[in-house]
């Protein structure tokens, strides 16, 4: 008679854990952070007609709003909505706190003299030319305006490139998602929006190193360049910049949620 009931325990306990090893676990993208960036005293790069900050807060809303409507069940958090400044460590902190699974960073970019144009996608790695550090130390120079920016960020001077070693010895976790958002935002640019894509790349943004989920740069255009500056500024510009990476973002979530 003692030996029954045990049995039945032991059965009950291989059936427990089979369960338990076997059962998929089901990934939803319920939340995610779109970063408009610069903002307040802030302007950054500028155009004859422009400012980065305000091109890069109307993209933002729009995209935001897209996602909103057509997936009421996916959290969108912003980490400005009006022309406030916000420091790159507070950006990457609100994704983190709120457990973003995405985190999308919305610039526009400039070089002046250069009839550069086009579209840009970047992700947290070691630059591998010039150009691409030129990009991330503008970006990353907003810290300057920071109290304590010293402490703060660690000594990271954004104008040494030895301070870019550190990024060396942090691998992310995520880069390969951050890679896979970042090439179907390009690939909806080059196909559906018309745009010039000047591809995926990859430098190192202090704003993408802080935060702890798949993390991209999307640097919209160039506001130097008269003919994408009217771009950028006109309502139809930004809803193809919006809805571009509106589709990417759909494709990504679909495509991460059915790997389970």
């Amino acid at each position: 008679m003692g030996k029954f009931p045990f049995n039945l325990l032991l059965v009950a306990i291989t059936l427990l854990n089979s369960s338990v090893t076997f059962r998929p676990v089901e990934f939803k993208l319920q939340t995610i952070v779109i970063d408009p960036g610069h903002g307040g005293k802030d302007p950054g790069t500028m155009g004859k007609k422009s400012k980065e900050k305000d091109v890069a807060l109307k993209i933002s809303l729009k995209l935001g709003a897209y996602i909103e409507k057509n997936f009421p069940d996916v959290k969108v958090i912003y980490t400005r909505k009006d022309d406030k400044y916000v420091a790159l460590d507070e950006r990457a902190e609100i994704a983190n706190r709120n457990k973003a699974q995405l985190f999308i960073c919305i610039h526009a970019n400039s070089l002046p003299g250069a009839p550069a144009h086009g579209t840009e996608t970047f992700v947290m790695g070691l630059h591998k030319d010039k150009g691409n550090f030129e990009v991330a130390k503008r970006e990353n120079s907003v810290i300057l305006m920071d109290e304590n920016y010293q402490e703060r960020y660690e000594g990271f001077d954004p104008k040494s490139p030895e301070s870019y070693i550190l990024f060396t010895l942090s691998q992310s976790a995520y880069q390969e998602s951050s890679l896979r958002f970042a090439q179907k935002v390009e690939n909806q640019f080059k196909t559906k929006a018309g745009r010039f894509s000047r591809g995926v790349k990859q430098a190192g943004f202090l704003v993408l190193w802080k935060t702890s989920m798949p993390s991209v740069l999307i640097e919209t255009g160039f506001l130097s360049q008269g003919k994408e500056e009217s771009f950028l500024l006109s309502d139809e510009g930004q809803d193809l910049i919006a809805s571009g990476i509106y589709r990417a973002f759909k494709e990504y979530k679909t495509e991460i949620e059915s790997i389970n």
